[in-house]
C-alpha cells in the first residue's frame, strides 16, 4: 500500500490586514489549505482577491497578521527575515509573470546566479543542463532583449528549478504570453513537475491552467470560497 504524500506547506486559520486612509483593510480572512508532497495546486479567482498575497505568505515573503504558516516544517512566523530567506534559498524557487531576468546577464548567467550567491563550484555546468532541460542549450549566450517572450520564461524555470527547489511557487506564469507560447510553458511546468517531484504552487487566472492541477482553491474577497480536485 502506498503511503499518503506528506504535507509540505500548510496555513491554519492564517488572515492578512493592512492599514489604510480609510481603516482596517483585510486582505485574506481564515484560510486554511495543506499542499502535500509533490502535487500541483492551484489558487483562482478574480482580481483583488488575495490570491498574490497568499502566495507571498505561503512563500515567506511576507508574514500574516494572525494565523500559522509552515513550510517543509518550519513555522515562518517564528522566523526572522533572514531565517526565512534562508529557507527560501534552500527549498524554493519562483516564477513570476515578468520573468525578472537581469538584462546585463545572458541567459546562462542569469541561470548560474542563485547558485553562484550560494558558492556552487559547479554553477555553470549546472545552469547549462538546466538550459539543455528546458530546451534553450543553444540560446545560453543570449541575452533577455534577444530572447523571445516564451524564451524568456523558459530561462526563468530554468533558473528557478536549477538549485533542485522541493517547492516552486508561480505567480501568474502565462500570463504575459501568448495563448500557444503560455501553452508550452504549462506543459514545461508539469513535466518537471511530475518528472522531479517538485511541489508546484502557482495562482493564475487561467481556468484551463488551473484545471491542469491536482488540486485548486478559489478565493474571494479573502476567503476560501471553493476547493476541486482534478487529474493531472
Amino acid at each position: 500500500m502506498s503511503q499518503t504524500p506528506r504535507v509540505v506547506l500548510e496555513a491554519r486559520d492564517v488572515s492578512k490586514h493592512v492599514r489604510g486612509p480609510e481603516g482596517r483593510l483585510d486582505i485574506l480572512r481564515h484560510v486554511d489549505l495543506a499542499v502535500r508532497e509533490g502535487e500541483s495546486f492551484a489558487i483562482v479567482g478574480a482580481s483583488g482577491s488575495g490570491k498574490t498575497t497568499l502566495l507571498g505568505l505561503l512563500a515567506g515573503l511576507d508574514l500574516p497578521s494572525s494565523g500559522s504558516i509552515r513550510l517543509d516544517g518550519h513555522a515562518l512566523e517564528t522566523l526572522d527575515e533572514e531565517a526565512r530567506a534562508d529557507l527560501r534559498r534552500r527549498l524554493v524557487g519562483f516564477v513570476f509573470q515578468s520573468f525578472h531576468l537581469l538584462s546585463a546577464l545572458d541567459a546562462e548567467e542569469n541561470v548560474m546566479l542563485p547558485l553562484e550567491l550560494d558558492g556552487r563550484a559547479d554553477a555553470r555546468e549546472r545552469a547549462r543542463a538546466a538550459l539543455a532541460a528546458v530546451g534553450l542549450e543553444a540560446r545560453r549566450r543570449h541575452y533577455p532583449a534577444q530572447l523571445s517572450g516564451g524564451e524568456q520564461q523558459r530561462v526563468a524555470i530554468a533558473r528557478a528549478f536549477v538549485h533542485g527547489p522541493r517547492l516552486l511557487f508561480a505567480d501568474e506564469p502565462t500570463g504575459n504570453l501568448d495563448q500557444r507560447t503560455g501553452h508550452h510553458i504549462a506543459d514545461l511546468l508539469f513535466a518537471l513537475n511530475r518528472e522531479r517531484h517538485t511541489t508546484l504552487v502557482l495562482v493564475t487566472h487561467d481556468a484551463q491552467l488551473a484545471a491542469r492541477c491536482t488540486r485548486r482553491i478559489e478565493l474571494d474577497e479573502g476567503r476560501i470560497v471553493g476547493v476541486a480536485e482534478h487529474g493531472a
